[in-house]
Protein backbone atom coordinates (compact mmCIF):
# COMPACT_ATOMS: atom_id res chain seq x y z
CA UNK A 1 0.00 0.00 0.00
CA UNK A 2 1.53 3.52 -0.83
CA UNK A 3 1.62 5.97 2.01
CA UNK A 4 -0.83 8.28 0.79
CA UNK A 5 -3.51 4.95 0.87
CA UNK A 6 -2.25 4.32 4.41
CA UNK A 7 -2.72 8.42 4.83
CA UNK A 8 -6.11 8.39 3.42
CA UNK A 9 -7.18 4.97 5.28
CA UNK A 10 -5.70 6.75 8.69
CA UNK A 11 -7.93 9.67 7.95
CA UNK A 12 -11.40 8.07 7.97
CA UNK A 13 -13.76 7.48 11.34
CA UNK A 14 -14.61 3.30 11.51
CA UNK A 15 -16.42 1.84 14.13
CA UNK A 16 -16.09 -1.55 15.45
CA UNK A 17 -18.68 -3.96 17.79
CA UNK A 18 -17.03 -6.38 20.00
CA UNK A 19 -18.67 -9.94 21.34
CA UNK A 20 -17.57 -9.20 24.98
CA UNK A 21 -19.26 -9.01 27.75
CA UNK A 22 -21.28 -5.68 29.19
CA UNK A 23 -21.29 -6.08 32.77
CA UNK A 24 -23.54 -4.43 35.44
CA UNK A 25 -22.10 -4.18 39.09
CA UNK A 26 -24.56 -3.14 41.79
CA UNK A 27 -22.91 -0.27 44.48
CA UNK A 28 -21.76 -2.49 47.74
CA UNK A 29 -24.67 -0.93 50.03
CA UNK A 30 -26.52 0.73 48.21
CA UNK A 31 -30.50 -0.27 46.93
CA UNK A 32 -29.45 1.35 43.44
CA UNK A 33 -27.48 2.15 40.93
CA UNK A 34 -24.32 0.56 39.80
CA UNK A 35 -21.42 0.56 37.45
CA UNK A 36 -20.70 -0.50 34.07
CA UNK A 37 -17.73 -1.96 31.82
CA UNK A 38 -17.11 -3.99 29.18
CA UNK A 39 -14.48 -4.36 26.51
CA UNK A 40 -15.22 -2.21 23.33
CA UNK A 41 -12.41 -3.90 21.23
CA UNK A 42 -10.57 -7.31 21.65
CA UNK A 43 -6.82 -7.44 20.65
CA UNK A 44 -5.44 -10.39 18.76
CA UNK A 45 -9.07 -11.47 17.44
CA UNK A 46 -9.60 -12.18 13.72
CA UNK A 47 -12.46 -9.91 12.86
CA UNK A 48 -14.24 -10.00 8.79
CA UNK A 49 -14.93 -7.11 7.88
CA UNK A 50 -17.24 -6.85 4.73
CA UNK A 51 -17.70 -9.62 2.47
CA UNK A 52 -16.66 -10.66 -1.21
CA UNK A 53 -13.43 -9.35 -2.92
CA UNK A 54 -13.96 -5.46 -1.15
CA UNK A 55 -13.78 -7.63 2.36
CA UNK A 56 -11.15 -7.92 4.47
CA UNK A 57 -10.01 -9.37 7.77
CA UNK A 58 -8.79 -7.54 10.96
CA UNK A 59 -6.64 -7.74 13.73
CA UNK A 60 -6.07 -5.50 16.51
CA UNK A 61 -2.34 -5.75 18.14
CA UNK A 62 -1.83 -5.55 21.78
CA UNK A 63 -0.17 -1.81 22.51
CA UNK A 64 -2.21 -0.10 19.84
CA UNK A 65 -4.21 1.86 22.34
CA UNK A 66 -0.91 2.81 24.16
CA UNK A 67 -1.20 6.36 22.53
CA UNK A 68 -5.00 6.83 22.93
CA UNK A 69 -5.60 6.48 26.52
CA UNK A 70 -5.39 9.72 27.23
CA UNK A 71 -7.53 11.22 24.71
CA UNK A 72 -10.77 13.11 25.75
CA UNK A 73 -13.21 10.06 25.08
CA UNK A 74 -16.88 9.90 25.54
CA UNK A 75 -18.83 7.12 26.72
CA UNK A 76 -22.20 7.16 24.64
CA UNK A 77 -25.09 4.94 24.09
CA UNK A 78 -25.17 3.66 20.30
CA UNK A 79 -22.58 6.43 19.72
CA UNK A 80 -25.58 8.72 19.85
CA UNK A 81 -23.99 12.31 21.10
CA UNK A 82 -27.47 13.15 22.67
CA UNK A 83 -26.73 10.56 25.29
CA UNK A 84 -23.97 10.67 27.05
CA UNK A 85 -22.86 8.38 30.21
CA UNK A 86 -19.42 9.03 31.22
CA UNK A 87 -15.85 10.90 29.82
CA UNK A 88 -12.15 10.73 30.59
CA UNK A 89 -12.16 14.40 30.88
CA UNK A 90 -14.67 15.06 33.29
CA UNK A 91 -13.26 12.02 35.56
CA UNK A 92 -16.38 9.77 35.01
CA UNK A 93 -15.08 7.56 32.47
CA UNK A 94 -11.78 5.18 33.04
CA UNK A 95 -10.32 3.09 30.17
CA UNK A 96 -7.43 0.68 30.38
CA UNK A 97 -5.74 -1.55 28.14
CA UNK A 98 -4.94 -5.00 29.48
CA UNK A 99 -3.82 -8.50 27.48
CA UNK A 100 -7.88 -8.73 26.45
CA UNK A 101 -8.16 -5.20 24.47
CA UNK A 102 -9.59 -1.95 25.44
CA UNK A 103 -11.63 -1.89 28.67
CA UNK A 104 -14.02 0.97 29.81
CA UNK A 105 -15.83 1.59 32.98
CA UNK A 106 -18.46 3.91 34.31
CA UNK A 107 -20.79 4.76 37.03
CA UNK A 108 -24.20 5.07 36.25
CA UNK A 109 -25.12 8.70 36.27
CA UNK A 110 -28.50 10.22 37.46
CA UNK A 111 -30.10 10.76 34.09
CA UNK A 112 -33.26 8.92 33.18
CA UNK A 113 -31.59 7.23 29.73
CA UNK A 114 -28.46 5.81 31.80
CA UNK A 115 -30.68 4.23 34.32
CA UNK A 116 -32.61 2.47 31.51
CA UNK A 117 -29.63 1.26 29.83
CA UNK A 118 -27.75 0.06 32.82
CA UNK A 119 -31.25 -2.07 33.79
CA UNK A 120 -31.24 -3.48 29.83
CA UNK A 121 -27.44 -4.53 30.87
CA UNK A 122 -28.26 -6.06 33.63
CA UNK A 123 -31.32 -8.32 32.22
CA UNK A 124 -29.35 -9.18 29.37
CA UNK A 125 -30.92 -6.69 26.65
CA UNK A 126 -27.73 -4.84 25.87
CA UNK A 127 -24.70 -6.98 25.55
CA UNK A 128 -22.22 -5.37 23.30
CA UNK A 129 -19.84 -3.32 23.12
CA UNK A 130 -18.42 -0.75 20.06
CA UNK A 131 -15.91 2.71 19.87
CA UNK A 132 -15.23 4.75 17.30
CA UNK A 133 -11.47 5.14 15.91
CA UNK A 134 -9.04 6.98 13.28
CA UNK A 135 -6.20 4.34 12.88
CA UNK A 136 -2.41 5.19 13.23
CA UNK A 137 -0.35 2.93 11.84
CA UNK A 138 -1.31 -0.44 10.08
CA UNK A 139 0.34 -2.69 7.71
CA UNK A 140 -1.50 -5.31 5.36
CA UNK A 141 -0.93 -9.05 4.32
CA UNK A 142 -2.35 -9.39 0.75
CA UNK A 143 -4.11 -12.75 -0.46
CA UNK A 144 -3.97 -12.98 -3.65
CA UNK A 145 -5.82 -16.49 -3.97
CA UNK A 146 -8.71 -14.89 -1.70
CA UNK A 147 -8.81 -10.89 -1.51
CA UNK A 148 -11.75 -11.19 1.27
CA UNK A 149 -8.74 -12.67 3.04
CA UNK A 150 -6.50 -9.61 3.09
CA UNK A 151 -5.83 -8.94 6.67
CA UNK A 152 -4.81 -5.49 8.29
CA UNK A 153 -2.95 -5.32 11.28
CA UNK A 154 -3.59 -2.33 13.27
CA UNK A 155 -0.90 -1.23 15.36
CA UNK A 156 -1.62 1.81 16.60
CA UNK A 157 -4.95 4.40 16.57
CA UNK A 158 -4.34 7.96 16.19
CA UNK A 159 -6.96 9.10 17.82
CA UNK A 160 -10.06 7.61 20.48
CA UNK A 161 -13.49 9.07 19.63
CA UNK A 162 -15.97 7.14 21.78
CA UNK A 163 -16.53 3.65 23.25
CA UNK A 164 -20.02 2.92 23.07
CA UNK A 165 -22.61 -0.05 24.63
CA UNK A 166 -25.00 -0.81 21.62
CA UNK A 167 -28.25 -2.47 21.07
CA UNK A 168 -28.27 -3.46 17.40
CA UNK A 169 -25.53 -3.58 15.19
CA UNK A 170 -25.26 -3.57 11.66
CA UNK A 171 -23.08 -6.57 11.63
CA UNK A 172 -22.44 -8.69 14.18
CA UNK A 173 -19.25 -8.60 15.07
CA UNK A 174 -18.23 -5.52 13.21
CA UNK A 175 -19.17 -2.28 11.59
CA UNK A 176 -16.37 -0.53 9.24
CA UNK A 177 -17.90 2.21 6.91
CA UNK A 178 -17.95 2.25 3.17
CA UNK A 179 -15.30 4.45 2.49
CA UNK A 180 -12.89 2.25 4.40
CA UNK A 181 -13.96 -0.46 1.91
CA UNK A 182 -13.33 0.93 -0.59
CA UNK A 183 -9.88 2.27 0.15
CA UNK A 184 -9.17 -1.29 0.67
CA UNK A 185 -10.05 -2.11 -2.54
CA UNK A 186 -7.93 0.86 -4.00
CA UNK A 187 -4.79 -0.60 -2.09
CA UNK A 188 -4.60 -4.15 -3.15
CA UNK A 189 -4.06 -2.24 -6.88
CA UNK A 190 -6.42 -4.79 -8.08
CA UNK A 191 -8.91 -4.45 -10.80
CA UNK A 192 -11.83 -6.27 -8.44
CA UNK A 193 -15.36 -7.25 -10.03
CA UNK A 194 -17.79 -6.65 -9.55
CA UNK A 195 -17.14 -2.93 -8.84
CA UNK A 196 -19.34 -0.51 -6.84
CA UNK A 197 -20.38 2.90 -7.86
CA UNK A 198 -20.53 5.80 -4.96
CA UNK A 199 -24.59 5.60 -4.98
CA UNK A 200 -23.35 1.81 -4.21
CA UNK A 201 -21.57 3.44 -1.09
CA UNK A 202 -24.05 6.08 -0.30
CA UNK A 203 -27.08 3.65 -0.40
CA UNK A 204 -25.01 1.21 2.37
CA UNK A 205 -23.53 4.18 4.71
CA UNK A 206 -27.64 4.66 4.31
CA UNK A 207 -28.63 1.07 5.44
CA UNK A 208 -25.62 1.24 8.11
CA UNK A 209 -26.76 4.22 10.07
CA UNK A 210 -30.49 3.05 10.12
CA UNK A 211 -29.65 -0.62 11.60
CA UNK A 212 -27.47 1.18 14.20
CA UNK A 213 -30.20 3.91 14.81
CA UNK A 214 -32.87 1.02 14.77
Amino acid sequence: MSKDKKMALAAAEERRITTGEVRFEKREGQESGGSISGYAAMFNRETQIGSGPWGFIEVIEPGAFDDVLQDDVRALFNHDPNMVLARTKAGTLKLSSDNTGLRYEYETPNVSYAKDLEENIRLGNVSQSSFAFVVGEERWVWNEEDPSKDKRIISKFKSLRDVSPVTYPAYHDTTVSARSLELHEEARGANLKPQRTADDFDREIRMRQALMNF
